[in-house]
């Protein structure tokens, strides 16, 4: 036992507020040494040549997989792809890439149930690009050439809706035969709004959250404190040197 087990913490990272951004979830977990990724999140492309520029100056490898295209490899793994043209306006995340099995099978429950519009479909290359306005980051499927395996990192991908909405949602999923993960809740956050949502996973499994906008506007203000309080927490992270000095090792995942 360690003072870290289940201790955890998220922080919630973009170019911007989450009303009009694209943000993603990081959750730390103090006890968690490593995790075994699988082959269902395939990455995150970002349209900035300062990203590019960032990674050049700080020494990060780069690999640039096509013409003005670079790989880069986050801590734990994750891949992120650069393109080097000058930074989007609305939002440097272009498109989050997950894999799928079947690709016909996913774009049918993603556009047909879900409502995304198909902006792109190449059979060649087994690969779609959907999503719910032009300017807002894309949903990229692409073909893994056999089943999705989810590690021990698999995380899941929100929208915002209309609450109103919700039981619709939910609704469709039950006439269809879909699955659902957690049917339409309401869950509090002690001094902060109460949001409603509804959880869903595709026919991969790759969990789908849907949450009523109006609470979830409230409860993703940008905290104008959110850089010193990530600095802070890091810096008063001792788990490391908590299970050195007790000779124990983080577990896998």
């Amino acid at each position: 036992m360690s003072p870290y087990d289940g201790k955890w913490s998220k922080t919630m990272v973009g170019y911007g507020p989450e009303d009009n951004h694209f943000v993603a979830e990081l959750t730390y977990n103090y006890g968690i040494g490593e995790y075994r990724l699988g082959n269902d999140f395939l990455g995150i492309t970002l349209v900035s040549s300062q990203a590019v520029s960032n990674a050049r100056k700080m020494g990060w490898p780069l690999k640039e997989i096509t013409s003005g295209v670079f790989e880069a490899e986050a801590p734990g793994g994750y891949k992120f792809y650069l393109e080097d043209k000058e930074q989007l306006k609305q939002d440097p995340v272009w498109k989050v890439t997950l894999g799928v099995s079947d690709l016909q099978k996913s774009v049918s429950y993603w556009s047909g149930l879900l409502g995304m519009k198909i902006y792109e479909k190449d059979d060649e290359k087994q690969r779609a690009l959907l999503g719910y306005a032009d300017n807002q980051c894309k949903l990229e499927l692409k073909a893994v050439g056999g089943a999705v395996d989810h590690g021990t990192a698999f995380g899941r991908i929100a929208f915002s809706c209309a609450k109103e909405e919700l039981p619709n949602i939910e609704a469709l999923m039950k006439k269809e035969n879909q699955k659902i993960l957690t049917p339409l809740v309401s869950l509090d956050t002690p001094g902060k709004a109460t949001v409603q949502v509804v959880i869903l996973a595709d026919p991969d499994g790759h969990e789908i959250c849907f949450v009523g906008d109006e609470a979830f506007r409230e409860l993703s203000q940008v905290d104008p404190n959110g850089d010193k309080l990530l600095d802070d927490a890091m810096a008063a992270d001792n788990s490391d040197k908590w299970f050195a000095e007790h000779n124990m090792k983080k577990v896998s995942a």
